[in-house]
């Protein structure tokens, strides 16, 4: 069996992008990782939701940010090291990210 060298998340982490970048880590039936770099200052519209099939376990590597969870008066702020769970179909949006560097997340969506 060939060897598979080792990847960094923190490497080739683009200095500048017009929106986010997500990146497929691994993927099979029943769950998909993905690291997400979001732009300094990153946003998503204010009519612009994320509804997914699958619940979403995500974590901020790097950065921070402020997510608007429907249903929810208060944004949660997360900062490294923080995670949280969002159930499939719990529509989520970010309000805004780190302004002075990219923020890094891991996610993994799960059935």
């Amino acid at each position: 069996m060939p060897h598979t060298p080792a990847a960094n998340l923190f490497a080739d982490l683009p200095a500048r992008l017009p929106e986010e970048l997500f990146t497929v880590l691994a993927e099979s039936a029943s769950v998909r990782i993905e690291r997400i770099v979001s732009p300094p200052g990153h946003q998503n519209a204010p009519d612009s939701w994320y509804d997914q099939e699958r619940d979403e376990w995500v974590l901020v590597l790097r950065g921070s940010a402020g997510l608007e969870i429907e249903g929810e008066p208060d944004l949660v702020e997360l900062r490294p090291g923080d995670h949280l769970v969002l159930a499939a179909h719990r529509r989520h949006r970010v309000a805004w990210t780190s302004a002075d560097e990219p923020t890094l997340w891991l996610a993994v969506h799960y059935a």
